[in-house]
């Protein structure tokens, strides 16, 4: 007898799978080995930027009160009395119409309230005693970067779950960040079912396909921040599949399975699920694709079956398997980041559930838009490839037509959003 599943909202699933989220343990790097791992604690400024007054150009710093009345009729000369690079501290004290000679980057000196840029003077030499000669008034504080005005001390200035790139690595090593605390990575099983797949490395066969959702649900883990323990393809046998998935929960700390979880002899899944006396969360969703996903607890460790379509593997990890990942990574912004973009094609397809369409999002005209990437069909891989975004139509809907405005979901973003997207109701257009 056919299996009879009643199948739940998507927001409803997502919620039921963050019910069981949990934070991964801390480790401490050196800052040299901490590249695309993720904060385990805020960065939190040591210091004053600029830890003290500093110039921002070359030039010399002075006193503005000695420019009072100076102008292209009226220049006045200053006696350069010392010269300063970056780095350095000048000992001299700047007095009425003297001048020290200062480099970018270098502390204000004494006595001084502006530096004039080194092209707005003219140098002269006499007696090996340098001069220069201004031509403009200057205000007090003209030119000068104070302390603290780009960031105070004790400021947060990223927060932690924050994935570290370049520009993070910069800050750490601005403030001395040379051990980092980042998020241990979840180790997560990946069990590929299914008695005609073959390995990549092998020939077609008759009947037979290569194992695509492997390789492919293994990068979007590493993308998503976690570590992968790989298990040898599984037949349709029922003993080794339930074998081979109890091994990886004792080893793991979630299991991804793809393929097994429809309604089919041979899908062996829900039978596993029950043998592990492992909490169904759901087995059926109202969405297109991956309406089949299902999610078990087993002990405090996710099980989540993915569907052995690869566009509906892929959607069913980016909506369920990501978020709980970058939970784990510290991270309070766990879910796909979404915006709104126009749509350039006409979708006709009604949409009793909803539908998420690999699409290709770009910027057009100073506009965000969107178009769909090759066939809108469960089993199709070739547009994975071409997809940088999801489309979210939501269910109820007739189908869309150009210029329609709708969400979309960013699947190569890292920053994340703290919330799911936003619903948009069709627009006209």
């Amino acid at each position: 007898m056919v299996e009879r599943r009643r199948p739940i909202f998507v927001k409803d699933a997502i919620d039921k799978v963050m019910e069981q989220k949990r934070r991964g343990q801390t480790e401490i790097l050196a800052i040299s080995d901490c590249e695309d791992r993720f904060l385990a604690e805020p960065i939190i400024a040591t210091h004053d930027v600029p830890p003290f007054d500093r110039s921002p150009y070359d030039g010399f710093a002075i006193r503005s009160i000695d420019t009072e009345g100076c102008s292209s009729t009226n220049p006045l000369q200053f006696k350069v009395i010392d010269e300063i690079g970056a780095g350095q501290v000048s000992n001299m004290q700047v007095r009425e119409r003297e001048a020290i000679r200062i480099m970018t980057g270098a502390a204000i000196p004494k006595g001084a309230d502006a530096v004039v840029m080194l092209e707005l003077v003219k140098e002269s030499e006499s007696d090996r005693q340098k001069f220069i000669t201004l031509s403009r008034m200057m205000k007090e504080n003209d030119n000068i970067s104070f302390k603290g005005e780009d960031t105070r001390k004790g400021t947060e200035l990223i927060e932690k779950g924050t994935l570290i790139n370049p520009g993070v690595k910069a800050l750490l090593a601005t403030f001395g960040y040379h051990k980092v605390k980042v998020a241990k990575k979840p180790v997560l099983g990946l069990i590929a079912t299914g008695s005609e797949l073959l390995d990549v490395s092998e020939p077609l066969q008759p009947g037979k396909i290569r194992n695509s959702n492997g390789p492919m649900i293994e990068a979007q883990i590493k993308r998503a921040g976690g570590s992968v323990r790989k298990y040898d393809l599984c037949q349709d046998d029922l003993p080794s599949l339930y074998q081979m998935i109890h091994k990886a929960i004792e080893e793991c700390d979630m299991v991804i399975t793809t393929g097994g979880v429809s309604v089919g002899d041979f899908d062996y899944l829900p039978h596993i699920y029950e043998q592990l006396q492992a909490q169904l969360l759901f087995n059926k969703i109202g969405m297109r694709p991956g309406s089949v996903t299902s999610v078990a607890e087993k002990e405090g460790k996710l099980l989540f079956g993915l569907s052995g379509n690869p566009s509906a593997c892929y959607v069913g990890f980016e909506l369920y398997v990501r978020p709980i990942i970058r939970y784990w990574l510290h991270s309070n912004k766990p879910f796909l980041k979404s915006g709104k973009a126009y749509l350039q094609k006409d979708f006709p397809k009604a949409n009793p559930f909803h539908r998420f369409v690999r699409s290709s999002v770009d910027f057009s005209n100073g506009k965000l838009c969107v178009e769909p990437v090759g066939l809108d069909k469960s089993n199709v891989v070739t547009s994975l490839a071409w997809a940088n975004s999801l489309m979210v139509l939501p269910g109820g809907t007739r189908g869309y037509k150009q210029g329609d405005v709708v969400n979309v979901l960013f699947l190569e973003e890292q920053r994340g959003s703290a919330v799911l997207w936003e619903e948009i109701p069709k627009s006209s257009r």
